[in-house]
């Protein structure tokens, strides 16, 4: 690949900057929504590099701007974009909530806006060593870089026309989302009429209740079927079959003993069942990621030459110095938000931010390698970590695990990107800088929407909130905390079986991986234990309808299954947020 980087006038621009932060910044909130409902999160490059590139086409018709919407202003607006829209991972969607949880007190939003923008800049800053080995070095794929990269391609070459079309289906899935919407969750004396939100099935009841009483029904929104359809049918049909276990068959078998709360509903039932669900994600998590072990051999080996820099180093790549610069003033602050906020002893947030770094080395690798940034799994190994080191203290436990694992997913956004900048010869430093507008942007869109959505913790673990990821992180850090005997002896067995089925459904993916696709999944099936059943089945009826259109019709499957699904959890959930703020000015009731 040539050296030769195009005009830099040409990439990190005012309106690309712009475009990304606000793109990126509505996106996010649509991240924050959709992974408070189910623990997953949807990716951001491509959706915003599709909707720049409309968006500047219908302003250059209309002489609003005078020059094109360049290739590489897209790339460089994608790396703003999606450092916003990632700005979930800094903690609002799992530490954060889960420490609300236990606590029972909100975070204010001051120090969630320092607290989240700290970790992920410091995430930014850890990617740097990596960077020229990972990718220049070793080319590792980095498989949405690389489609990031093909998509713009298309849209800012001959096949631009492919571009414009997708763009307009994101709209009419977009538009088609924010009606349902609103049609169900906008209450006010003026509206004759509300969608439902749950469609019961009649006339069957479980152990003498009807089936709403286990969230078994299905319910009228349209983000859990675009979620499904992108997520794939193999963790669909594994959380579906979770969802019929848990909710239809040991529900029933709890509430006849007595050992569940007999109102049944969402947070009564996962109360138990979390601990099944979360020990099945842990041990599956931590022993594929042990699978790895040559991955993270590698990781660490390539990395270690890093630092020495590249013979010759190209003046466009980022110096080594920005990193220990970057390092130098991040540390102090993250350190010191520890202690501050949530009293974590210097000593320990010292060691969080060192093993970050480490944690960011492995993440990157693997997101080079598999897509997948194992942020679940290695936040895990951090809770484990400071359980030993501060016995019973959850806080710790959390937010040391918060640090590690949010520096881990920012490290491996920023090389995502840059994989697409180096396949189209972007400027490394540029999408570098690029990823501090977003990481700000993110926060201010983020902060408030989740205050607005959560402001006090009994909203969290319910029908509309059920979060997730939030419960299997507090679950961890309960039970580190505690100990295993102050649980429900049949949760410990269900524990101690979730532990066991995770191991052993990792090891039938290994002896059988052609077969792989029969398998349940191992996260899917555990996560259907903390989510609520009308969600799960939603998301199977998602990926069926792609699974259906992929084999009758491979080619308007390709066209269409990514950009109306998006725009179905685009408009509905912002929609959403929308909805709560007007709820609180008093428009709505």
């Amino acid at each position: 690949m040539s050296e030769t980087r195009a005009d830099s006038k040409t990439q990190l621009t005012v309106r690309a900057c712009a475009a990304g932060m606000l793109l990126g910044g509505i996106m996010s909130l649509s991240n924050l929504y959709v992974a408070l409902k189910t623990g997953w999160s949807i990716g951001v490059s491509i959706t915003a590099g599709i909707l720049a590139y409309a968006i500047f086409a219908v302003l250059l018709r209309l002489r609003v701007v005078r020059t094109a919407f360049g290739m590489l202003e897209n790339n460089a607006m994608q790396s703003v974009a999606s450092a916003a829209g990632y700005m979930t991972g800094g903690g609002t969607v799992a530490a954060i909530p889960a420490l609300m949880m236990i606590t029972g007190q909100p975070m204010a939003g001051w120090p969630m806006f320092f607290w989240i923008s700290s970790i992920a800049m410091l995430g930014v800053v850890m990617a740097i060593p990596m960077k020229m080995q990972m990718i220049n070095i070793e080319q590792l794929r980095f498989p949405t870089g690389i489609a990031a990269a093909e998509t713009l391609k298309a849209l800012h070459g001959e096949e631009g026309s492919e571009g414009a079309a997708k763009a307009r289906l994101l709209g009419w899935g977009g538009l088609s989302g924010a009606v349902v919407g609103f049609l169900r969750d906008a209450k006010a004396p003026w509206m004759p009429w509300n969608l439902t939100e749950k469609i019961v099935i009649p006339g069957i009841t479980l152990a003498g209740r009807p089936l709403t009483d286990y969230t078994l029904s299905f319910e009228g929104s349209l983000i859990m079927l675009g979620a499904g359809a992108i997520m794939g049918f193999r963790a669909a049909w594994s959380m579906l079959l979770g969802a019929f276990i848990n909710f239809g068959v040991i529900a029933p078998m709890l509430y006849t003993r007595g050992i569940i709360n007999p109102k049944l509903g969402y947070r009564n039932i996962v109360a138990w069942s979390v601990w099944f669900g979360s020990a099945m994600i842990l041990t599956s998590g931590l022993l594929s990621f042990a699978f790895e072990w040559r991955t993270v051999a590698r990781a660490f080996k390539s990395v270690t030459g890093a630092f020495g820099g590249p013979d010759g180093e190209d003046s466009q790549e980022v110096p080594m110095l920005w990193f220990f610069i970057g390092l130098a003033l991040l540390t102090p602050v993250v350190v010191f938000l520890e202690w501050f906020l949530f009293g974590i002893k210097v000593w320990m947030g010292l060691l969080s931010v060192v093993l970050g770094f480490f944690i960011a080395i492995v993440a990157c690798r693997a997101t080079g390698e598999t897509d997948t940034t194992p942020t679940g799994a290695l936040g895990k190994i951090t809770q484990i970590t400071f359980g030993a080191l501060d016995p019973g203290n959850m806080t710790t436990n959390l937010m040391t695990a918060n640090v590690t694992g949010g520096v881990g997913l920012h490290a491996a956004d920023l090389l995502t990107d840059l994989k697409s900048g180096y396949l189209l010869n972007a400027d490394p430093r540029q999408q570098f800088w690029a990823q501090f507008f977003g990481v700000a942007a993110g926060s201010v869109f983020v902060v408030p929407a989740y205050r607005l959505l959560i402001p006090t913790a009994d909203l969290l673990g319910t029908d509309k909130w059920p979060a997730p990821g939030a419960q299997t992180w507090k679950g961890v850090a309960v039970v580190l905390a505690q100990g295993f005997h102050t649980l429900h002896p049949s949760a410990q067995i269900a524990l101690g079986v979730g532990a066991v089925l995770g191991v052993f459904l990792v090891l039938i993916e290994k002896a059988f991986p052609k077969q792989r696709r029969f398998i349940p999944s191992p996260t899917g099936l555990g996560l259907a234990f903390t989510t609520p059943a009308f969600n799960t089945i939603s998301m199977f009826l998602g990926a069926l309808i792609a699974l259906v259109m992929e084999r009758k019709r491979p080619a308007l499957a390709e066209r269409t299954i990514v950009p109306v699904s998006s725009g179905f959890i685009a408009g509905e959930s912002l929609v959403g947020v929308l909805i709560a703020a007007l709820v609180v000015l008093g428009f709505l009731q």
